[in-house]
């Protein structure tokens, strides 16, 4: 058994007769927190589609979980990886704890003719518990806060044990106070599942949780760096890859970015 939970090899990507990802390479080892980072159309989703088991490349290839895309049920494939998306589109009144449970039938709203084991409700409710959201029956989706829902969507998507968790931009619509809420949760949740990995795409430097252990860092479809995450998450390398001057600043385990000031002469 490898320690490899995901291996995107030379893997291109064509849309419209329009190439947009050109060879990339990434593995993802067991206990590992990369994250995705690049400018606004760079193919940092394009890439987690992969990573996901959404789409398959036009070239190379990309083993998920040790299967690989081509040669394996997608659907069935994707029961086992965790996606926290702040975009999930739920339309029911749900609760924390309902949410969490259709992590377990990977629908958006309750399954239809479809009710959980004990065990199932068991482990939801430890789940939301985790989350910080235990005793919240009196939640429901369309009242919940954004940073409720995240939470939500994190017990969700650990609920059938996942091997590796995605989380697409988590943060988005968060204030400042619910966007460090949400990241203590991811935090907290890498030291109780070590061995479980993770893929975090952001565009801010601002978002990444202490846990990260690794970048890659693209611009226009291309790798610019990828590796440890203090070697990778630098000012020139952010520079390079935005095409804007910045410093890039790493204090108590979290990063921030600024424009680079000018000399004054």
């Amino acid at each position: 058994m490898t320690d490899d939970v995901l291996r995107l090899d030379g893997v291109t990507f064509r849309r419209n007769g329009t190439e947009i990802l050109h060879g990339i390479d990434l593995v993802v080892r067991r206990g590992e927190h990369w994250a995705l980072l690049g400018p606004n159309g760079a193919g940092k989703s394009t890439i987690l589609g992969f990573c996901g088991a959404q789409e398959h490349p036009t070239s190379g290839t990309v083993d998920v979980l040790e299967r690989r895309l081509g040669r394996v049920d997608m659907q069935e494939l994707r029961r086992h990886i965790g996606h926290v998306n702040p975009r999930h589109p739920i339309r029911m009144p749900l609760s924390p704890l309902e949410v969490a449970l259709t992590g377990f039938t990977g629908t958006v709203d309750q399954a239809l003719r479809w009710s959980p084991t004990a065990a199932e409700r068991e482990r939801a409710g430890m789940l939301i518990d985790m989350v910080g959201l235990d005793g919240r029956a009196d939640l429901s989706w369309p009242t919940m806060s954004q940073g409720e829902r995240g939470r939500s969507l994190i017990a969700r998507a650990l609920a059938p044990d996942p091997a590796l968790l995605l989380l697409d931009e988590p943060t988005t619509g968060l204030d400042v106070a619910a966007r460090e809420q949400l990241l203590e949760t991811i935090d907290a949740l890498f030291h109780t599942h070590t061995d479980l990995a993770s893929v975090l795409v952001t565009h801010h430097l601002e978002e990444l949780p202490e846990s990260t252990t690794h970048a890659m860092v693209i611009a226009e479809g291309r790798v610019v760096a990828a590796g440890p995450a203090a070697e990778t998450i630098t000012s020139e390398i952010i520079t390079e890859a935005f095409r804007h001057p910045i410093d890039v600043a790493h204090d108590d385990g979290r990063w921030s970015a600024r424009t680079r000031r000018r000399a004054v002469v």
